[in-house]
């Protein structure tokens, strides 16, 4: 089967950070200090490098990007599965704990496969 899978921009992000870092009249070192991320890490993505997932997740609130805007694909999909999306908002709930999001996951998730059209 050869599918195709989504590519991390990740030098059209390291450009979109450093307008941003730009705009606000920082320097790199002030970025890592702001955003929380270790310096090396900016100099990796200054190299080329791609950032892991908590150092994406950091710059990103950061910044205010959209990591989504960078993900480049041949062959895209269209819309999330609805269930991604369910898990997602549940799971990003401060009004619940992580053990009670899990648990209405897994409710959601269970019900969602018995009421859905069998194609």
């Amino acid at each position: 089967m050869d599918q195709k899978h989504g590519k991390f921009d990740s030098k059209g992000f390291y450009e979109a950070l450093d307008a941003t870092r730009r705009s606000r009249n920082l320097n790199w070192k002030e970025v890592a200090a702001q955003s929380g991320v270790s310096a090396s890490t900016l100099t990796r993505m200054a190299q080329g490098k791609r950032p892991d997932v908590d150092g994406l997740a950091a710059l990103v609130s950061w910044s205010g990007l959209k990591a989504d805007d960078f993900v480049r694909s041949e062959n895209q999909q269209g819309e999330p599965e609805p269930l991604a999306m369910i898990s997602t908002y549940l799971r990003s709930d401060k009004n619940l704990t992580p053990e009670a999001a899990a648990t209405l996951d897994e409710v959601v998730k269970l019900t969602y496969q018995r009421l859905r059209k069998q194609e």
